[in-house]
């Protein structure tokens, strides 16, 4: 096969993005020169070739860093990849007008356009999202969902030395603030020529809606603020994420806690997370009914971390009994069962979550308390020493509500378990599985390394379930019911 020059792939690219509509086809010429110029080339080589866009982009970073118009290491070549893509990427302007006009007949078209245009165009990495490991575990609060996360690459060390001769600078201030579309990047921070974003009105102000890169679910979204400022929730926030489940009524939305411990992973910018997925929390059975009023129905869930839900068709009073619920949980004290409201700073919150089905809304509501102890110096009700060689980070909105986002490590971690439990291998002295390793090899014996696979991937369901019992400020047992119960009675939701 002829070898594919950089100056074919310019030309190959193009085409591609035509096919895929990214580009009309009286623009080809005028991508085509851009191409060029951000490839120092001079001339196209027109010809035939095979190859994706993802696969000619590779083609072409390549040739860039033989050439030496880019640096060494992956941060690079990410950045340079996202300046073809940003190429071929509809201008916002564009990206803009054809959304709001898809919406105008269906919300639902609209956001299928938009989800495929950010996945054609790189912005959403569907290659690296690829390598995840994702199964099922079925566990006594029914079947959760577990993915190794492989879709984000470790640090080169050439891209950490990079970073530490670049001077520091504070723009954009954050992964999620609006200047991130069109930017260009710099070392230890990503290339956005690709991201494009959809204008929304929530509670009167300016957000906007955007995929996540890396998505962790269907359609994996993320609303934001337009302004950096901190994550709060409240009644006012309460009311946008019922705005959002108004308007893309086929998709979820729910909020991280508003502190750190209980959190997720960016405090610092006011936030939301969607999708098109329905996770294991919304599937879990009633506990207990309790009285919210008329037109509500209300249960505590058999769910591990502390959840009610409140599902009824009149928004203001679901948004009054949310924010009701919220205010009194924020000032609950309940020793007995290790909840303070405050010592030297708040420690309870809620993470909501809110979906509309037809006329109706369903609304969950999680209890959060972030105190931490000299027993549990990371969290009271976050994961527990013994489970922090599996999951030591924060439990945020995605995890509460059952899917488990583990980190890379595991994969090699957990094949040298499983020929330790299969083959006799020793573990690396420095493995964080030891104990958990040897309690399993005394309950299975003689394994194959496909039997071993299976116990271990069960064992792992059963410590993300584990977790979810950690967090729970309410235990699914007799007393904690009773705390439950009695927290709601104070809450009165009735009036």
């Amino acid at each position: 096969m002829e070898r594919i020059t950089a100056a074919r792939a310019v030309c190959l690219f193009a085409d591609a993005a035509v096919s895929l509509g990214l580009v009309q086809e009286e623009d080809r010429d005028y991508t085509v020169n851009a191409l060029l110029s951000i490839l120092a080339l001079d001339a196209p080589d027109e010809g035939a070739g095979d190859l994706s866009l993802l696969d000619l982009a590779d083609l072409m970073a390549q040739d860039a860093l033989v050439r030496g118009l880019i640096g060494e290491g992956n941060d690079a070549s990410d950045r340079f990849t996202a300046r073809l893509f940003g190429a071929v990427t509809p201008a916002p302007q564009a990206v803009r007008e054809r959304f709001s006009a898809l919406a105008g007949e269906d919300i639902v078209r609209a956001t299928d356009w938009f989800y495929q245009l950010c996945r054609a165009t790189d912005y959403i990495k569907t290659r690296e999202i690829a390598r995840n490991v994702r199964y099922e575990s079925d566990t006594p609060a029914g079947t959760l969902e577990i993915t190794i996360n492989l879709s984000k690459p470790e640090k080169d060390p050439r891209d950490i030395a990079a970073m530490l001769t670049h001077k520091a600078v504070r723009y954009p201030r954050c992964a999620l603030c609006a200047q991130n579309s069109g930017y260009a990047g710099r070392p230890g921070f990503p290339a956005r020529q690709n991201h494009r974003i959809i204008p929304l009105t929530l509670g009167g102000d300016r957000w906007y809606f955007q995929y996540s890169p890396y998505l962790y679910y269907d359609e994996h979204c993320i609303v934001l603020n337009r302004d950096h400022v901190p994550m709060r929730i409240s009644r006012a926030s309460l009311g946008r994420m019922f705005d959002f489940a108004d308007g893309f009524p086929h998709y979820f939305i729910g909020s991280n806690a508003d502190l750190p411990i209980v959190g997720g992973s960016i405090l610092t910018h006011d936030h939301f997370q969607g999708g098109r997925h329905t996770f294991p929390m919304e599937r879990a059975g009633e506990w207990f009914a309790f009285d919210a009023g008329l037109g509500v129905t209300a249960s505590a869930l058999t769910w591990p971390m502390t959840c009610v839900r409140l599902s009824g068709k009149n928004r203001a009073r679901l948004i009054d009994l949310v924010d009701r619920l919220l205010t009194a949980w924020r000032a609950y004290d309940d020793p007995a069962h290790g909840i303070l409201s405050h010592t030297d700073r708040p420690h309870n919150t809620i993470t909501p979550v809110v979906r509309k089905d037809g006329g109706m809304y369903h609304v969950y509501a999680m209890l959060r308390n972030n105190r931490a102890t000299p027993e549990h110096p990371l969290g009271l009700f976050h994961p527990h020493q013994d489970k922090h060689h599996i999951k030591k980070e924060n439990i945020g909105l995605i995890e509460a509500m059952g899917l488990f986002i583990l980190p890379g490590r595991l994969l090699h971690e957990l094949d040298q378990v499983a020929r330790f439990l299969s083959e006799g291998a020793a573990l690396p002295e420095d493995s964080p599985h030891q104990v958990w390793a040897a309690a399993l090899k005394e309950t299975h014996r003689k394994l194959s390394l496909d039997q071993a696979e299976t116990v271990i991937r069960d064992a792992v369901g059963e410590c993300c379930y584990q977790v979810l019992v950690d967090t729970g400020v309410y235990k699914q047992t007799e007393a904690g019911r009773r705390g439950l119960e009695a927290f709601l009675q104070s809450a009165d939701l009735t009036a």
